[in-house]
C-alpha cells in the first residue's frame, strides 16, 4: 500500500537529499520535522495517502476470516478493521493508550495500531524522536505487546524487521525468558536473481543483499522467529489459503433432508438412530458440527451432537455445533431464493467438510396438484457450492436419493474431488454399498474426515 521511499521523495528533495540514496527512513523523516519545526508536512502526506489509496486485498480477507482474535500492526490504514467488518466480525481498535483502558463489549478480536492511526495522524509514531520517546509515551501498548509475545504465536506479514521498538520489546523478552520463549513465525521474500540487472553490478548486488538476508534471517532465530520463505508475494495468500482450508476441516457440515426413508439401505438400525450416531461419533472425534436444520436430518445431528457432549462432560455448545436454521419467509427486500443462497454461501465457507446423506423433499405435479417426493434441489446446490469453496465433500450413497446421485458422481470422477487422496477410492465405494451394518458405515466415514483432517 505505501512506499515510503515515494512518500517522502517530495520533501527530501526539497532538503537537498535523493530518497533513493538513503536507507534510514526514520532519520530522514526526522530531518523534515527538524527543517519545518512541525510535523504538520508529515502529517499531511499520511492523511492524503492514507485517505485516498489501498484497497482490501485477498490477504487481509483470509486473516479476517480466520479465528484471530489479535492483531498488531504498525500501519495506520484502517484496511484490518474494515476487512473484520466485512466479514461480519466487530473489532476493537487500540490506537491511542487510553484506548487500552476501554473494553468494547461483544468485541470479536483487538487490533493494536502501535504506531497511531490515520484518524489521529498528529499522533502517529513517524520520526527519530518519537522511537526515542516510544517506551516512555506509549508504555502500555509496550507492556501489552510484551504479554502478547510470551502467551501467543505470532505470524508476521509484510514486516521488515527494522521496527526498533520490537527489536527492544524482542531482547527484553529474550533476557527475561532466557530460551523458553514460544516460536513465531515471519513470511520473507527470497532474494531472487531475477530481479536485478543482468550486469556485473546487478550481480554483485544479488550476492550481498543474499548474503544479508541469510544472515538476518539466522538472527531472528535468536529471537525464536523462524522465517518461512517464499519465492514470490502470491505465495503468502496460497499459504493462507491452505491454512484456512485445514482449519476448516475441523468444522463439518451435515447437509441433508428428508420427507421419507424409503431408499435407505443400511441394515442394523433406523435412519434417524444412524444420523444421530453419527453425529454423535464426529463430536466424539472432536469435529465442530454444523446443521442448517434439514428437515428429518437436524433434529437428529443436534440430538446425537448433545449426547456426544454430555457424555464428554462439557457444555460450551458454540464449540461444538453450529446451528443454522434456513429463513422461512423474505425479508429486506430480498427473495427468500436469495436469502437461502447467501446462506447456503455463508454456512459453507465455514466448514471444510461437507456430509450429504438423503436429500429428498414433498412437492406437488404441476398437471394433477398431487403430492410426490423428489430430490432436494437444494442439497445438490450445497454440493456444487462446497466443491467451488474447496471444502471435501462426502456423499453417503445409500442414504439414497440425491446422496446417491452426488455419490455416483464422485465415484465416477474421482481424482477430480480426491487429487490428493486418491487411496480412498475403495473406502467412498463402500459409502454406496447396500444393506451395509450401521457401524461399519459409520467408521468408513470416520475414517474418511479424520484422514481429510490430517489425523486424530
Amino acid at each position: 500500500m505505501v512506499n515510503w521511499k515515494e512518500l517522502l521523495r517530495r520533501p527530501a528533495a526539497r532538503l537537498g537529499l535523493d530518497v533513493d540514496k538513503e536507507s534510514d527512513l526514520v532519520s530522514l523523516a526526522q530531518y523534515i520535522y527538524n527543517d519545518s519545526k512541525t510535523k504538520t508536512p508529515l502529517t499531511e502526506l499520511i492523511n492524503n495517502h492514507f485517505s485516498q489509496t489501498g484497497r482490501i486485498n485477498r490477504n487481509h480477507e483470509i486473516i479476517a476470516e480466520l479465528p484471530i482474535r489479535t492483531y498488531w500492526t504498525t500501519n495506520y490504514d484502517k484496511l484490518i478493521e474494515q476487512a473484520l467488518i466485512q466479514a461480519g466480525k466487530k473489532p476493537d481498535v487500540k490506537k491511542r493508550v487510553n484506548d487500552l483502558a476501554v473494553i468494547k463489549s461483544k468485541r470479536d478480536a483487538i487490533i493494536y495500531k502501535m504506531h497511531g492511526d490515520v484518524e489521529v495522524a498528529d499522533e502517529a509514531v513517524l520520526i527519530k524522536n518519537d522511537y526515542e520517546l516510544y517506551e516512555k509515551n506509549n508504555q502500555m501498548f509496550t507492556i501489552a505487546l510484551k504479554g502478547d509475545l510470551v502467551s501467543k504465536t505470532f505470524l508476521f506479514i509484510g514486516f521488515s524487521f527494522e521496527d526498533p521498538n520490537l527489536e527492544h520489546i524482542l531482547s527484553r523478552i529474550k533476557i527475561l525468558l532466557d530460551d523458553h520463549t514460544r516460536t513465531h513465525y515471519y513470511f520473507i521474500k527470497e532474494v531472487a536473481e531475477e530481479d536485478y540487472p543482468n550486469n556485473a553490478e546487478g550481480k554483485e548486488q544479488f550476492q550481498y543483499d543474499k548474503i544479508r538476508q541469510e544472515l538476518k534471517c539466522a538472527d531472528l532465530e535468536r529471537y525464536s522467529i523462524k522465517p518461512l520463505i517464499v519465492k514470490k508475494y502470491e505465495d503468502i495468500t496460497a499459504i493462507l489459503e491452505t491454512i484456512t482450508e485445514r482449519y476448516n476441516r475441523n468444522n463439518l457440515l451435515i447437509s441433508g433432508s428428508a420427507h421419507e426413508f424409503n431408499d435407505y439401505k443400511v441394515s442394523g438400525i433406523n435412519a434417524e438412530d444412524f444420523i444421530h450416531k453419527l453425529s454423535k461419533t464426529l463430536n466424539q472425534k472432536e469435529f465442530k458440527v454444523a446443521t442448517g436444520f434439514g428437515l428429518g436430518v437436524g433434529s437428529a445431528v443436534i440430538n446425537g451432537v448433545l449426547e456426544g457432549m454430555e457424555e464428554s462432560g462439557t457444555r460450551n455448545i458454540n464449540e461444538h455445533l453450529i446451528m443454522r436454521p434456513f429463513p422461512q419467509y423474505a425479508t429486506n427486500g430480498k427473495e427468500i431464493g436469495q436469502l437461502w443462497e447467501e446462506y447456503r454461501q455463508q454456512l459453507i465457507s465455514e466448514c471444510g467438510i461437507v456430509i450429504f446423506m438423503f436429500g429428498n423433499k414433498l412437492t406437488k405435479k404441476e398437471e394433477s396438484d398431487e403430492d410426490i417426493v423428489v430430490e432436494a434441489n437444494g442439497v445438490i446446490r450445497e454440493f456444487d457450492i462446497a466443491v467451488d469453496k474447496n471444502a471435501k465433500v462426502i456423499p453417503i450413497g445409500v442414504t439414497g436419493y440425491a446422496s446417491r446421485k452426488l455419490w455416483e458422481q464422485v465415484i465416477n470422477d474421482f481424482q477430480r474431488y480426491y487429487p490428493e487422496f486418491p487411496y480412498l477410492k475403495d473406502k467412498f465405494i463402500k459409502l454406496g454399498e447396500d444393506g451395509i451394518e450401521f457401524n461399519q458405515l459409520i467408521k468408513i466415514v470416520t475414517d474418511i474426515v479424520i484422514e481429510i483432517r490430517g489425523g486424530e
